[in-house]
């Protein structure tokens, strides 16, 4: 029996696809549910809050936001659709055609991720589509120390990875226990590693 291959989905058909309810991503022109944990959706809630008091509180022209779904590209060329933890965009970038739905093409200013037991997705993946996308700053929030040694040394220890874009390579920062997270989003964000990590509300890590 010869088995018809199923076209992959272009980014544009991924959105007019799209199915209610849930939240999905393009990965290899397949939509493919995302399904965090109550724990994981508690540290992303708790950094877009702590995005958005530093917004108000500073007047920046910046929207955080947990369900915008951007276009990568793989470095074969293949559209991706990601949709980060947490989103951070200008807000001139997001309101310049607010009739549209919340998808964008454009680089945003910041990404979060927080890392599940697809891990090396956060770490490779995502990682290489948000640098060929140019987005300025990546965070990968490995509050379960899920990932390798090789990337969190030993012990490992719960730990938050800040990327900068500098003349178009990520620089990493690694951040863990009482470290206060430096990104040059937020400048004078005052938040801790064990501050995030609290916020899962797992209380035996």
């Amino acid at each position: 029996m010869v088995q018809t291959p199923v076209k992959k989905l272009t980014f544009e058909e991924f959105l007019e696809q799209y199915p209610d309810g849930g939240i999905y991503e393009l990965i290899d022109g397949e939509i493919i549910p995302v399904e965090p944990t109550r724990a994981h959706k508690n540290v992303a809630r708790f950094l877009m809050f702590a995005f958005n008091d530093e917004i108000r509180r500073l007047g920046l022209e910046y929207i955080a936001d947990k369900d915008i779904i951007i276009r990568t590209f793989t470095d074969a060329g293949q559209e991706q659709g990601r949709n980060p933890d947490v989103s951070v965009v200008s807000a001139s970038q997001w309101n310049s055609n607010v009739l549209a739905y919340g998808a964008l093409i454009e680089p945003i200013q910041l990404a979060v991720e927080v890392t599940s037991t697809n891990w090396d997705d956060d770490y490779v993946d995502k990682l290489d589509e948000y640098q060929r996308l140019g987005i300025p700053e990546y965070w990968i929030v490995d509050y379960l120390a899920i990932a390798s040694r090789a990337y969190l040394g030993n012990p490992k220890l719960p730990t938050i990875f800040v990327y900068q874009l500098i003349e178009g390579q990520y620089q990493v920062q690694k951040f863990t226990g009482n470290d206060r997270i430096l990104s040059t989003t937020f400048p004078e964000l005052a938040l801790s590693v064990k501050q995030v990590v609290a916020a899962s509300q797992i209380q035996k890590l």
